[in-house]
């Protein structure tokens, strides 16, 4: 379950401590990269909630999206089309599919919560 938490802190860090300089011929890269990044880190997050996170599954799936982002981005470099919108398209839809999945379990279990405790004060 941490490590979602701590590649995301990690990153963080690293990217706010140190001045590095993305050229911005690969900008289109990173920028498809990190949102595949973000897709996988909220995949693994539901999971966890959903109590079927497997370590293995999380860390293929971290190197899988992201190579294949990037991958559709160079493709479409390659032919001359923006195909990286494609790829940003649905990466966008999944991860907003798993934030409101972690909102609803997160909601569904403040709601159990506060039924026991109502339930227990009656008692």
């Amino acid at each position: 379950m941490w490590l979602p938490f701590l590649g995301l802190l990690f990153g963080l860090a690293l990217g706010l401590l140190t001045n590095i300089q993305i050229p911005s011929v690969y900008e289109n890269y990173l920028s498809i990269a990190v949102l595949a990044a973000l897709d996988t880190l909220f995949g693994g997050i539901r999971a966890q909630l959903q109590h079927v996170y497997d370590d293995k599954v999380f860390v293929s799936g971290f190197f899988f999206n992201i190579l294949l982002a990037a991958g559709l981005a160079f493709l479409g470099v390659y032919l001359g089309i923006d195909l990286y919108l494609a790829a940003i398209f649905a990466f966008g839809v999944r991860l907003f599919q798993n934030i409101a999945i972690i909102r609803r379990i997160l909601l569904n279990r403040l709601d159990e919560k506060r039924h026991k405790k109502n339930k227990t004060s009656i008692e």
